[in-house]
């Protein structure tokens, strides 16, 4: 435990680190040592963690199978950096990755490693999306987040990401409406039908379709099976690709290993990202159709293309958690209490509303200050939980997936204290 306090810390982050930073503006505390959902910092205190590292955690912090098998490879003097190089531990990173993940849903894709995060993974699949059928345009859909570089940010919506460009053009990318974005009552992929088949529309005929089937930092909104299905009948109709970024509502966040598992579909591209590796550690991943992988050698590539110690500590991820259903039954059991919680706590804000689903749920407050305020005070109270959407109105649950059981209902218990708290409303005593 450090003997340097927080105060003595943030001295040097106000000297030094750019006014980019912005988590630490909410949470406002150096942590200094973590143990699958719960953090500690400098100053003694304990936190239960609603954020796992924005959904990088899924498995918690330092899991002590992947932090052994990431220590024997670094203390055997095994490969730290390897371009694209062929090593052993890559090797079985996609043994088990194509024997857990791929064979079991009848998928063929390959693996294209990228740079280390999620952005590096979208970029690579417009460029591939572009190459294979010779058009620009790309739909991405309202309330999307898909990275900061600049060909993820143009498929980004939210204005304060977008004006991070500094007015650099974010072009070639058509925004249409997600499901739901005009209410029940509008049916949006009617909409989307119309304005592709429409010569007149405006809307040049699209390379690909990118879409997040939860919207992470959009606000938790999720795709339905139908509406899904609907925007891959309409990809295959026209020769559009469709990516679906996994890269936060992957890897278990949203009940399942894919977003898409049960729907009926198979995207050309899946980007990865976020809880790839395991252990927070930077891996990023695109997964391609074998007839749409037509890149030449070299022809995209990054100096971390494929992170050496991730590939470790993701096969022991994969052999751990995936190797069977079981851990699949246990997210589906901690996703049933998340939302009989989140239902009772809705019930203190009128208007409020659930969001998400599986593991990847939260609270519509119908205000931003108001969800910041219950953060807010969940922290202060030992509780480290984030908001997200359009105006940050949605109080959003990304706990790790392996938290207790225990833990997982006390967590809650302290959301609900908070929003209690706020809306100046007694919590009956159960």
């Amino acid at each position: 435990m450090s003997t340097v306090s927080t105060a003595e810390h943030k001295a040097i982050f106000d000297r030094r680190e750019s006014e980019v930073r912005s988590y630490c503006r909410s949470f406002d505390t150096v942590f200094v040592k973590a143990q699958g959902s719960t953090l500690h910092d400098a100053d003694g205190r304990t936190y239960t963690d609603f954020l796992a590292g924005c959904s990088s955690l899924n498995y918690g912090h330092n899991d002590p199978d992947m932090k052994a098998a990431l220590i024997e490879h670094i203390a055997n003097d095994g490969i730290a950096h390897g371009l694209d190089m062929y090593t052993d531990t890559k090797a079985s990173f996609l043994e088990a990755f194509e024997r857990i993940v791929l064979k079991p849903r009848g998928m063929d894709h390959k693996v294209m490693m990228t740079g280390p995060t999620g952005t590096n993974a979208v970029e690579a699949a417009i460029k591939l999306a572009r190459k294979v059928t010779g058009r620009r345009n790309v739909i991405a859909f309202t309330n999307g987040f898909h990275g900061m570089t600049l060909g993820a940010l143009a498929c980004t919506t939210n204005d304060g990401k977008r004006a991070g460009a500094g007015g650099a053009a974010l072009s070639d990318v058509s925004h249409m409406p997600y499901e739901g974005a005009f209410g029940e009552d509008v049916d949006t992929l009617k909409q989307i039908g119309a304005m592709i088949e429409n010569p007149s529309s405006g809307i040049d005929m699209p390379a690909a379709f990118i879409v997040e089937l939860v919207q992470g930092e959009g606000g938790l909104n999720a795709a339905s099976p139908k509406w899904t299905r609907g925007i891959a009948a309409l990809a295959k109709k026209h020769g559009i690709m469709l990516i679906v970024d996994d890269i936060q509502a992957g890897i278990g966040r949203s009940g399942s290993f894919f977003s898409f598992d049960e729907m009926g579909i198979e995207p050309d591209m899946i980007t990865l990202a976020k809880s790839l590796s395991g252990m927070g550690l930077p891996f990023a991943a695109l997964l391609v159709r074998p007839e749409h992988d037509i890149w030449k050698p070299a022809e995209h590539n990054g100096t971390f293309r494929g992170n050496t110690h991730a590939f470790v500590t993701a096969r022991v991820a994969l052999e751990k958690f995936w190797d069977g259903d079981r851990f699949k039954r246990e997210i589906a059991e901690k996703a049933e209490v998340l939302t009989g919680a989140l239902t009772r706590i809705a019930g203190y804000i009128p208007g409020a509303k659930l969001k998400g689903r599986g593991m990847m749920q939260g609270i519509d407050v119908g205000s931003g200050e108001l969800a910041g305020q219950i953060c807010a005070e969940a922290f202060r109270n030992g509780l480290v939980i984030e908001t997200s959407g359009g105006h940050d109105e949605v109080v959003k649950v990304l706990a790790p997936l392996t938290t207790p059981m225990e833990q997982f209902k006390t967590g809650l218990a302290m959301l609900e204290a908070a929003v209690g708290f706020c809306v100046a409303k007694p919590i009956a005593a159960e």
